[in-house]
């Protein structure tokens, strides 16, 4: 699904004019002409970044006089990897996760150091998985063993289309870890459990939102915090509500320039002053309000109390980094592939 952004006012925000001028030269298109972006990201962004392209279309027009379009594209991250791949003409892509950029950068359509080129290795705000659970939890899911209990119907996105979805698993397969110290075939045995539970594997996060949410289907979303709070808040409020597992992972979408793509276009200045806005307070605020928790310290701090605290590891941590996560869970005959294979029927 594609939405076209034409941006023609908004409020202005010092911080933000800051950041664009210190752009040196990010001030017009090397092309001339009409600038314009396509941002290719994932399914939970949609409202974040309409509300940033508007603030950062205005911005550009303050700095340069000239009326920005910007176009989005949102589906499943992985499903969004391969269209680029494929010849979808990304000048930013802004993904769920760091192995659907890996893929991009192994196809040499961008450099493999890509995570090196913005903060937080390219990464300017984290989110969490949650569970999302009917109002008054008939069935009282509290923590991770709950998902695998008889009677459990458990919704979440499917890890092979959805960003999410990975990090659902993985965030599934570090508690179990946790839990049994370390033990893998425990971790294993649990999240065959687990998957043999799900009764729909969406193809992004938030197809299993509107699963749960709109469709009234199953006894608990294995989802985003971001989707979590959306439905909580916005969606479905009274409806649903959010419980924050014991543990959960770190999840830290992260942000790339597409090197080939914006070479060819003329766009490299644009599309790097349009991921380096991303850190700015003003930026930061807005994803706060889209429920991602911000990376500025001083930002995060005064929205902190919208976020449910627990504790979260990292993909390095448990996996040892993004490359070794997707070759051993999620490449084709993987683990996940083969616990799928023996989950269709629940024990």
């Amino acid at each position: 699904m594609r939405t076209i952004v034409v941006v023609t006012s908004f409020t202005i925000a010092t911080s933000f004019a800051i950041a664009l001028a210190a752009c040196h030269s990010a001030h017009t298109p090397e092309s001339g002409g009409s600038p314009h972006l396509l941002n290719v990201s994932y399914d939970a962004t949609r409202e974040f970044y309409r509300a940033y392209d508007s603030l950062f279309a205005t911005h550009w027009r303050e700095r340069t006089g000239q009326f920005l379009t910007i176009e989005q594209s949102h589906a499943g991250s992985g499903s969004q990897a391969r269209a680029v791949i494929e010849g979808l003409p990304a000048d930013v892509v802004t993904l769920a996760l760091a192995s659907d950029i890996d893929a991009i950068a192994d196809a040499g359509l961008t450099d493999t150091a890509w995570s090196t080129h913005f903060p937080h290795k390219s990464a300017p705000f984290t989110t969490t998985i949650v569970f999302l659970v009917r109002a008054g939890n008939p069935k009282s899911i509290h923590d991770w063993p709950d998902l695998t209990r008889p009677g459990i119907t458990v919704i979440t996105a499917n890890p092979k289309t959805s960003g999410g979805g990975r990090w659902a698993y993985l965030a599934a397969w570090g508690a179990a870890i946790e839990r049994t110290h370390g033990d893998s075939l425990a971790a294993r045995a649990y999240v065959a459990q687990l998957y043999a539970r799900v009764s729909t594997l969406a193809p992004s996060t938030r197809a299993a939102t509107t699963t749960f949410v709109e469709r009234v289907t199953g006894d608990v979303l294995l989802t985003w915090e971001t989707d979590a709070l959306l439905a909580a808040r916005v969606l479905a409020p009274g409806a649903v509500e959010i419980v924050a597992p014991s543990v959960s992972i770190v999840a830290d979408p992260p942000v790339a320039i597409v090197d080939k793509n914006i070479d060819a276009h003329g766009t490299r200045q644009l599309a790097t002053a349009y991921l380096e806005g991303l850190y700015t307070p003003d930026a930061q605020a807005l994803a706060a309000r889209s429920f991602y928790r911000p990376t500025d310290t001083t930002v995060l701090a005064t929205v902190a109390s919208r976020f449910p605290a627990l504790p979260r590891f990292t993909v390095d941590s448990v996996f040892h980094g993004w490359r070794d996560a997707q070759r051993a869970h999620f490449a084709d005959g993987g683990t996940f592939d083969q616990i799928e294979s023996a989950a269709h029927v629940a024990p």
